[in-house]
């Protein structure tokens, strides 16, 4: 049976950590609803595309303008079954929303699945959930994960780590692996 997904979204989340997880978990019959504070349902919020070329971080491209098809000031975290925070730029500010960080907050007190991928983690430490939990994220973000309290699971980029309720990886070539752990939280079965 399909659950009930709260994606909490910002402008300049990475592109392809909204996108997928968006797009697959909908595929496998669950509701998601996709938000950002301060907009409603049928606006959008911009994306970034984080790309891996050699540099010695990403780069960072325009992506699309991603609908969203629930407003945040209408949800109530409570009815939610699971959260999904991308990552990308919108963690960054994210977290400096009250009533973001609360809604994270519930997921962890209710002890239900959350999946963080990239600068997700970002949102996780501001919400002061890592206290004691092995959590990754792209590199930059080790020290926001260890100031909050997390252990930072430096894994390859394409895995991914589950920690009880919290599935996390490093960015979004671990999208095959972090789903996988995720939809394993979630109790989706995919017969052939």
């Amino acid at each position: 049976m399909g659950k009930k997904i709260l994606m909490i979204c910002g402008d300049f989340c990475e592109d392809y950590e909204t996108m997928v997880p968006f797009q697959t978990l909908l595929a496998v019959g669950h509701t998601v609803h996709a938000v950002c504070p301060g907009k409603k349902a049928g606006e959008t919020i911009a994306t970034a595309i984080h790309d891996f070329e050699g540099d010695q971080t990403y780069t960072e491209k325009r992506g699309h303008n991603f609908s969203l098809n629930a407003s945040f000031d209408e949800i109530d975290p409570a009815s939610y079954d699971a959260l999904v925070i991308p990552g990308g730029r919108g963690p960054e500010y994210l977290r400096l929303n009250d009533k973001v960080v609360a809604a994270v907050r519930h997921f962890f007190t209710a002890n239900k699945p959350v999946a963080a991928v990239c600068h997700g983690a970002q949102l996780l430490a501001g919400a002061r959930v890592l206290e004691g939990r092995t959590c990754s994220a792209y590199p930059a973000c080790r020290h926001d994960v260890e100031l909050g309290g997390g252990t930072y699971a430096d894994i390859p980029i394409d895995q991914a780590v589950t920690d009880g309720n919290l599935v996390t990886a490093p960015a979004w070539p671990a999208h095959p692996a972090w789903l996988a752990q995720f939809l394993t939280l979630l109790g989706t079965r995919i017969t052939h």
